[in-house]
């Protein structure tokens, strides 16, 4: 598979963006890396907390939970994040927009 480059929408302030906005940024450009993301499109039934995204790239598998800049978390996804991130075979973030160059992209290369 030729490799691609992972082209950053034109530089704007990280606290301009949304968090649904963050995350259609982070699924292009695991998409763009050969990820496989997964987003629950409504987690009204599912249990509070979970993680908002799976990128599965054989051998690696990545949960996510992506927030605004100033976005808080609750204490379901402190519970979570804390849970999964003392799990071994997969890899567990918090991220921010901040985080889209100097992390992210560094991650999912």
């Amino acid at each position: 598979m030729p490799r691609r480059t992972v082209l950053l929408p034109p530089r704007r302030d990280a606290a301009e963006y949304t968090e649904k906005q963050f995350l259609e940024q982070v699924i292009d450009a695991a998409r763009t890396l050969g990820w496989e993301p997964y987003h629950p499109w409504l987690s009204i039934h599912s249990q509070s907390g979970w993680p908002d995204l799976a990128l599965v790239r054989p051998p690696r598998l990545i949960l996510a939970e992506l927030k605004s800049q100033k976005g808080k978390l609750r204490e379901s996804q402190i519970h979570w994040l804390d849970l999964l991130g003392r799990c071994e075979g997969f890899e567990v973030y918090l991220w921010r927009p901040a985080d889209m160059a100097a992390e992210i992209l560094q991650v999912l290369r």
